[in-house]
């Protein structure tokens, strides 16, 4: 790629870009952990070129404290010990200075533990909330920001007065359940059903049953991937579709075109991110990413900018700190800010505040009908 089309991509997602890329000041290593095999491994390609596009946009712009980023990629769809070994060798091996992880939460414990706050680790995905581990930073909505403002308007829009919760039988899926009950009794409402599904699943019908039987009119499905497309399409076949809503947490551009529109009537997901999001900045992102990667780029979604998202903060608290180390990092991470595709993103215990939506799906996809600004993550790790 010559040097006029990286100044042109990032002019198009920051006005920053313009300062040029940083001379004979060294490189820094960036791991870049994501699922390059496994059940997520769809997400890889989308969130490969998310982060080669942000090296490139902050090179452009000055480097990561003045050095030019170089990014090495580790799998991160293996089982925790064999993640845990492909960033060792990303660390030890290779020289990173820094890592940014989107994978799932199993991952992220081995990760931690094994960095012990060497060096900073920038988590990105959607997460369940509780990590506190220090130089480590989250980019990823909580439940807390995708539900506590969301079942309270979709109370009031829909009026639904049975929930039923059904997620995979793992951290994120149970902590998300936990954490919606509250707000779901807060309207009034009471919840009928409460199960949980391994990975594996491939038949929904038992389950399908019971949510008809219980009468519920809302559902808030917290699955991932394979089992949320499953259970999504079965969900139409069923019947359902016009006799109880449904509310996902997981379900971005990659997951719902396994379900299909088709499939997806009556359907809202909250997030952080939606490539479909006309904001001056996310159509920034989006053009940006057009022209680098061309009409076969991978699909953008949710997961996948938040990769983007993690070299955004990873370069914010390291500009504000004057440095990567952990110490120094964590010294400076409270109220780091800056904009992105997301909007205005703030650094709070750890965790960041930001812009969260509500969409629904026409025949073209996602389709913003709800903004909730600057909703804090409901985390309290102290820097």
């Amino acid at each position: 790629m010559d040097r006029r089309h990286v100044l042109q991509s990032a002019a198009a997602v920051s006005a920053l870009a313009a300062l040029g890329p940083a001379r004979g000041a060294g490189t820094v290593k960036v791991a870049v952990m994501i699922p390059q095999s496994g059940p997520a491994g769809l997400f890889g390609p989308s969130a490969k070129a998310c982060a080669e596009l942000a090296a490139e946009v902050i090179n452009a712009r000055g480097g990561l404290l003045g050095q030019r980023i170089e990014v090495l990629f580790g799998d991160a769809g293996l089982a925790p010990a064999e993640a845990s070994q492909a960033a060792l060798r990303l660390w030890k091996g290779a020289g990173a200075a820094a890592c940014i992880g989107m994978h799932d939460s199993a991952v992220r414990g081995a990760l931690v533990g094994l960095f012990k706050a060497q060096l900073p680790y920038v988590y990105t995905p959607v997460y369940e909330g509780g990590e506190c581990a220090k130089g480590t930073y989250l980019v990823g909505e909580t439940p807390q920001q995708q539900l506590q403002p969301v079942i309270p308007w979709i109370a009031a829009e829909r009026k639904p007065r049975k929930w039923y919760l059904i997620g995979n039988d793992y951290i994120w899926g149970r902590n998300t359940n936990a954490v919606a009950k509250g707000y779901i009794e807060k309207t009034g409402a009471q919840v009928v059903g409460d199960e949980y599904l391994p990975f594996t699943v491939d038949n929904f019908d038992a389950s399908l049953a019971r949510i008809r039987d219980s009468g519920a009119d809302a559902v808030l499905a917290s699955l991932v991937g394979g089992a949320a497309v499953g259970f999504n399409k079965a969900y139409a076949s069923f019947g359902l579709t016009d006799k109880a809503l449904r509310l996902g947490t997981m379900i971005e551009e990659n997951t719902l075109a396994g379900i299909g529109p088709e499939n997806a009537r009556n359907l809202y997901a909250s997030a952080g991110y939606f490539a479909s999001l006309t904001t001056p900045a996310a159509v920034a992102f989006a053009n940006a990413y057009g022209k680098r990667f061309g009409p076969q780029a991978p699909a953008l979604s949710g997961l996948a900018e938040s990769v983007y998202e993690g070299f955004l903060t990873l370069e914010t608290i390291a500009r504000k700190a004057g440095s990567l180390a952990v110490a120094r990092m964590d010294a400076a991470c409270e109220g780091a800010s800056y904009s992105g595709p997301r909007g205005a993103v703030t650094l709070r215990a750890r965790h960041v505040e930001q812009d969260v939506y509500v969409a629904d799906v026409g025949d073209r996809g996602f389709r913003i009908v709800k903004t909730f600004a600057r909703v804090a993550s409901g985390q309290t790790c102290k820097a």
